[in-house]
């Protein structure tokens, strides 16, 4: 049978554990066909960012454009959009689809990845229109606590482990991907916060890296 296609518009990550890395794996483990719109390149490992080259508003909005036109995806996820001018064309054409919003805000490295006029972008434009948003506890209070239907506050794992550099990416990866397989918001998250938990425990020995190594993608059965 044909996978359902769903998109991550991110940014990625040169060490391979977050961001888009962390999308397309999720995506190819629980077997939906992953499409990706790059809005920024960073160079990072897992000791941090080094930096940020954000991609200019005319090429993320084609790479969009050609995704949307020709592959048609059943669900979009989001994570770093880098500008306010993003954040606002991905409301704009995205806007009822299924929409999973993690509002990546700040790195696991404590590394900010939006400022201010971001924020108030996503308040104003894309959490108005997404089905579910995704932010931790600290991205809940800068988007100013918002209260509606569709927000799932992230903790992080359960799995005592260093090895959890991107989990936030793969929770709201495997999200959107679940609901892409036709499962309703409850059900998906239920599986989402298991399949993160799973990766893990799968990963939490590993040695990778120097700092917080990467969550574990594509190890165990996954579906």
């Amino acid at each position: 049978m044909t996978p359902p296609v769903v998109v991550t518009i991110a940014g990625t990550d040169s060490g391979g554990a977050a961001g888009i890395a962390a999308d397309l794996t999720t995506f190819a483990a629980l077997g939906v066909h992953g499409a990706c719109v790059v809005t920024a390149v960073t160079a990072q490992d897992t000791t941090g960012v080094r930096a940020i080259h954000p991609v200019p508003l005319d090429v993320v909005a084609a790479q969009l454009d050609a995704v949307l036109e020709d592959l048609d995806p059943v669900a979009v996820k989001t994570g770093m959009l880098g500008t306010a001018e993003v954040v606002r064309l991905v409301a704009e054409r995205c806007a009822g689809r299924i929409l999973v919003v993690d509002p990546v805000l700040v790195a696991t490295s404590g590394a900010v990845l939006a400022d201010a006029a971001v924020v108030q972008a996503y308040r104003d434009h894309l959490l108005p229109v997404a089905t579910v948003s995704t932010p931790n506890e600290e991205e809940f209070i800068a988007l100013g606590r918002p209260d509606r239907h569709g927000v799932i506050v992230t903790r992080g794992g359960d799995i005592p482990t260093t090895n959890d550099h991107g989990t936030g990416c793969t929770h709201s990866s495997a999200l959107a991907a679940h609901l892409a397989l036709g499962a309703d918001l409850a059900t998906a998250a239920e599986r989402a916060a298991a399949y993160v938990s799973q990766q893990l425990n799968l990963g939490k020995d590993w040695k990778l890296g120097r700092g917080r190594g990467p969550v574990a993608h594509i190890q165990g059965e996954h579906r």
